[in-house]
């Protein structure tokens, strides 16, 4: 019978067990046993078929392709676990959730979605099988690709052969077994169900295009990128100097005139520090034998004096003072044609570039912009809005078709600005949050911002603005007041909305990111959206950075010079990861220590610099290649990233992404996911609810439920409905053709039953389908995480070349 939930309040906790994770301490796989039926009948027949043990069946649509096995051979784990998912209850029955159909998510809060169910009562011969729609609130944590639902409700329910009664006993004692905080699900999963179209991108307004320097080269080369002119410091005791503006060991030996530059082990030399011409070093001057004995010359000392290389096999050295970009193709371009297409890859660079046919123009992909040009030395222009229609065609299994991300109108453009839209949160503690010590050289120098009534202060490292009579900083996803420029800082309850109106021709524009949700007397908790972080959404795309230039500040006011640099859009060969939803960069020919960026981190209190990797971020994070937001200075050890909140300590900032702190590894005999999470009970094999249930996961996922309220399985290519304790084929299939709603009347009733028919059938094979690329998509993420030595940056369906290290690493 049909139950609707203003019918009885209790059934709202059967939703819980359709969006629940394996339980936290530890899930074992197991096989649906417990659940054991008659094997199904014959499309005709009516003997009872358990669910429970259904495997797919031959001719589904898009066909789950077969699981990959990480680097040590295990079989890769969905991050969160396997549906369907057998719970073993309190009664001594079981029931058995397949993965729910999410037929909405508005704004990525609320969720709506369809679950089949199956029941089996203690001493019943055969489940009883119904369907659910359900409601949901849900968070999200990107970094570990997790949705939590974290308040359900079922606003209907399906079950023909159970009474009111027996719906609301269901319920009951679903509530018991399965906790609010285990109502997870895979980001990817729900992204496959998403309809994209409903997603509507909204344009920063004046993000620049304007196309950076960008080389080419056939023969090994890197990029020194100068942020302006050279700017030297002294260093201790030494007659080398060193540029502060670059992320390149670049010095300059002050008695010959001469300058230096390393490259990984390697040692070159020139007359001028820009123009060149850079040859081998051969030896080094006695000076680089006297560098300061501590972390900020590890590296430089590690590489003494160098390994000799011959100038016929040393790379050519491109320079620029502003960020520029760099082509490098491995010998003459290598084109492999694009399917289905008329667009060539060029596939022996790292680069995204495509070329239509052979001689056509080129097509170049960095920062999330296009830029095209009639042949790879030039001259270029912005081309994103004028993109071929062939690159919406770039097959998802390409080995470059991260790129899709970047083609506005595609699935994967729209799936970008969803992400990018999704902020980070942090509930933060009032008393117990102390600010950064703030610093500025000299008196605090504050610059009007047009045409707002905000000013900014230029000369520190902080995020520090003058509004009115008060003073606020934004320090890593978190904003603090105070009255006076240097403090006492606190943090703020509210931010002025003339903040929220810098443009975006100001450096100081990530901060309109930041907002304050939530404000009480002991806690406030912000949110931090990706442009707090670079990414930003232009042109129906999330791009890198503004594309705006901002000069340093710099000057000489003592020994040494004072230099505060902005990070900028280009200069990194910014590159999206579909296995992040964020931007990477390269290092490699970009240089050590991230790749470009600032080098060199100033303090005003003891006028002098922190550097390499003693000084990555702008806040002298240590990370090097693993760190992944310029702007916060954060580390992350694992390849997704980092949180906006990753550095503040737990107690005092609580991340909205907490509940999703998890451990995850593969059982080498099984290839089982088991998770592990810090509870007061510590970590057992089985989790047990509040009535003693046991979770454990199925297998097979062939089960579906229509929105008419009834349960499918896929037969031989025909949906069969559950009916009576049996299958049976529908009368309806598919026509080849989306169905069209129309008006029924008294005398059209056929006509209407028809319509709905073929309506819930589209709706399955949608949902067949979606369910199988989600699938997918979450073991691909498995292996990425895991490290299966999927090249897994450049392509949705891993592949497409890792890129290089070297030079300090690669960031991701």
């Amino acid at each position: 019978m049909r139950f609707d939930r203003r019918a009885c309040r209790a059934i709202a906790a059967l939703a819980a067990c359709s969006l629940v994770l394996p339980p936290p301490a530890t899930v074992a796989v197991v096989s649906a046993q417990a659940q054991t039926a008659p094997k199904p009948a014959a499309p005709t027949a009516q003997k009872p078929a358990a669910p429970a043990t259904q495997k797919p069946a031959a001719g589904t649509a898009q066909k789950p392709a077969p699981a990959t096995t990480t680097s040590s051979g295990t079989a890769a784990a969905p991050v969160d676990g396997t549906w369907p998912r057998i719970y073993d209850l309190p009664s001594g029955g079981t029931m058995l959730m397949y993965q729910p159909q999410v037929a909405s998510w508005d704004n990525w809060k609320h969720m709506v979605a369809f679950s089949a169910v199956s029941h089996r009562a203690t001493g019943t011969d055969k489940p009883a099988l119904g369907t659910v729609k359900l409601e949901a609130d849900t968070e999200v944590a990107l970094t570990e690709r997790l949705v939590s639902f974290a308040k359900m409700k079922v606003v209907e329910a399906n079950f023909p052969t159970l009474n009111k009664d027996q719906i609301g006993e269901v319920a009951g004692v679903v509530e018991k077994v399965i906790p609010t905080d285990d109502r997870v699900i895979a980001l990817d999963r729900v992204l496959a169900n998403v309809d994209k179209s409903g997603i509507i991108p909204k344009n920063v307004e004046g993000i620049k295009a304007d196309p950076p320097a960008i080389f080419f080269s056939k023969t090994p080369a890197v990029i020194v990128n100068l942020d302006g002119e050279p700017i030297w410091s002294p260093i201790k005791d030494n007659d080398l100097k060193f540029a502060v503006n670059t992320n390149w060991d670049l010095f300059q030996h002050v008695p010959s005139n001469t300058y230096y530059l390393r490259n990984n082990a390697n040692w070159f030399k020139a007359p001028d520090a820009v123009k060149g011409p850079w040859a081998p070093a051969g030896t080094l001057p006695d000076s680089f034998k006297k560098l300061p004995p501590d972390e900020n010359w590890n590296d430089v000392r590690a590489n003494l004096p160098g390994k000799p290389v011959a100038l016929s096999a040393m790379p050519k050295v491109f320079t620029s003072q502003q960020p520029a970009e760099l082509i490098l193709v491995t010998g003459e371009p290598k084109y492999a044609p694009v399917q289905g297409t008329g667009l060539q890859w060029v596939s022996n660079t790292e680069s995204d570039v495509f070329r239509l046919g052979t001689t056509g123009a080129i097509y170049y992909l960095v920062a999330g912009r296009w830029f095209s040009a009639p042949d790879f030395t030039g001259p270029w222009t912005f081309a994103t809005p004028t993109l071929p229609a062939d690159f919406k065609k770039i097959p998802m299994e390409h080995p470059r078709s991260r790129v899709l991300a970047s083609v506005p109108g595609t699935d994967a453009a729209a799936e970008a600005v969803l992400l990018a839209q999704i902020p980070q949160t942090a509930r933060v503690n009032k008393k117990e949050v102390k600010a950064p010590d703030v610093a500025f050289q000299g008196d605090p120098d504050f610059k009007p911002i047009e045409p707002t009534t905000v000013q900014r202060a230029v000369n520190t490292d902080k995020d520090v603005f003058k509004v009115g009579d008060l003073f606020y900083m934004c320090y890593q996803g978190v904003w603090f007041t105070g009255k006076t420029a240097t403090g006492p800082w606190e943090v703020a309850s509210s931010v002025p909305e003339q903040i929220y109106k810098i443009p975006v021709s100001s450096p100081s524009y990530h901060v309109t990111y930041v907002t304050v949700e939530e404000n009480n007397d002991e806690w406030v908790t912000f949110a931090a959206a990706a442009g707090y972080t670079g990414m930003m959404v232009a042109w129906g795309c999330t791009v890198w950075g503004s594309g705006w230039y901002y000069p340093p500040y710099w000057g000489y006011g003592g020994y040494y010079p004072y230099y505060y640099g902005h990070f900028p859009t280009y200069g990194y060969s910014a590159w999206y990861n579909p296995w992040t939803g964020a931007y990477g960069r390269s290092a490699g020919v970009y240089g050590p220590y991230g790749g470009a960026g600032v080098g060199a981190r100033y303090n005003p209190r003891t006028g002098t610099y922190a550097r390499g990797a003693a000084a990555y971020g702008p806040y002298g994070a240590r990370g090097v290649a693993q760190a992944y937001n310029p702007r916060t200075g954060t580390y992350a050890s694992t390849r997704q990233g980092s949180n906006v909140y990753g550095s503040w300590g737990s107690t005092a900032v609580q991340r909205g992404d907490d509940w999703a702190k998890t451990n995850r590894y593969t059982n080498r005999q099984t290839g089982a996911t088991t998770r592990t999470i810090r509870t007061d009970e510590g970590s057992a094999v089985t989790r047990q609810g509040a009535g003693g249930g046991r979770v454990a996961a199925g297998d097979g996922g062939n089960v579906y439920a229509g929105k008419d309220g009834n349960v499918y399985r896929k037969q031989d290519g025909a949906w069969q409905k559950y009916d009576n304790g049996g299958w049976s084929n529908t009368d309806k299939q598919p026509s080849g053709e989306r169905a069209t709603t129309r008006q029924s009347t008294p005398t059209d009733r056929t006509t209407a039953d028809r319509a709905a028919d073929r309506s819930t059938v589209d709706q399955l094979n949608r949902d067949s389908a979606a369910r199988s690329e989600g699938a997918q998509r979450t073991r691909d993420y498995g292996n990425y995480r895991g490290g299966s030595g999927m090249s897994g940056t450049g392509s949705y369906r891993g592949g497409g070349g890792a890129r290089a290290g070297g030079g300090g690493g690669r960031r991701r």
